[in-house]
């Protein structure tokens, strides 16, 4: 038997399966067949036509099934496919399809789709994907299976994401991802030296802000590599707190990331 939460919200059209349960503030939209053992967590919503297989999860604030963002889009009757087990996280969002792009967005089975991401308008998505925090499917995306977006990931529209393959965080998608590859944008991170407005906000006088600085140019611009730099702060600036401060940090390392330099 189902479990509705009396503060719901559950259009007369929707078709509730099984062992559903939808919580306070849900909504469940007209045209809406939600499968046997489903989750609306509060405020999560799903807009129809839309079809939902069984016990997909819905988090706090996941929008399944709104309007397509499509300039085009006036009001035509458009719908998306859901297969089951799948989580939407909190404050993703899944649109509908278009008429131009075959009128449906289609998800398949076993995905995490996670906080903030976004499947646009017509995409056709497999079974065990990985969307992570922040990832944004333009309109009419393919993603097959076994695949992984990380965080802030922007993927063009068109573009064929192939099965096994892993797009790093914040990498751009303009083209195709081959199946089995490894994507990774350029990372340029660096360090440009020291921190001084913040410092200086915080109260640091010039003082210890002149020895900060001298013990980054021998961490950044000399020639000296790290453990170099480390021992000649230690013989030159110890008098420093803020220098063996620094220094403490970087010998204290207890994990195989390295040091942004």
């Amino acid at each position: 038997m189902s479990e509705i939460d009396p503060r719901a919200v559950v259009a007369s059209t929707a078709k509730i399966g099984e062992d559903a349960k939808i919580g306070a503030f849900a909504v469940v939209g007209g045209e809406v067949e939600l499968g046997e053992g489903c989750i609306l967590d509060h405020h999560a919503v799903v807009q129809g036509p839309a079809r939902l297989g069984r016990a997909n999860h819905l988090y706090p604030f996941a929008v399944v099934g709104g309007d397509p963002q499509d300039l085009t889009y006036k009001g035509e009757r458009v719908s998306i496919e859901v297969g089951d087990y799948n989580e939407f996280h909190e404050f993703s969002t899944v649109n509908r399809g278009t008429v131009k792009g075959g009128g449906v967005t289609r998800v398949g089975s076993n995905n995490l789709i996670m906080s903030y991401a976004h499947v646009g308008h017509d995409s056709q998505i497999g079974d065990f994907n990985i969307l992570v925090n922040g990832a944004t499917l333009a309109g009419h995306v393919t993603i097959e299976d076994h695949a992984q977006v990380g965080a802030f990931c922007p993927v063009h529209q068109f573009c064929r994401i192939g099965k096994h393959s892993y797009i790093a965080a914040h990498t751009v998608i303009t083209q195709d991802v081959p199946p089995f590859s490894k994507i990774v944008a350029p990372r340029g991170t660096r360090c440009f030296g020291v921190n001084r407005v913040g410092l200086e906000r915080q109260g640091f006088s010039s003082e210890r802000i002149l020895a900060i600085e001298k013990a980054y140019r021998l961490l950044l611009r000399s020639k000296l590599n790290t453990s170099q730099a480390l021992e000649k702060m230690r013989g030159t600036l110890a008098d420093s707190q803020d220098v063996i401060t620094l220094v403490q940090f970087i010998e204290s390392a207890s994990s195989d990331r390295g040091l942004t330099k």
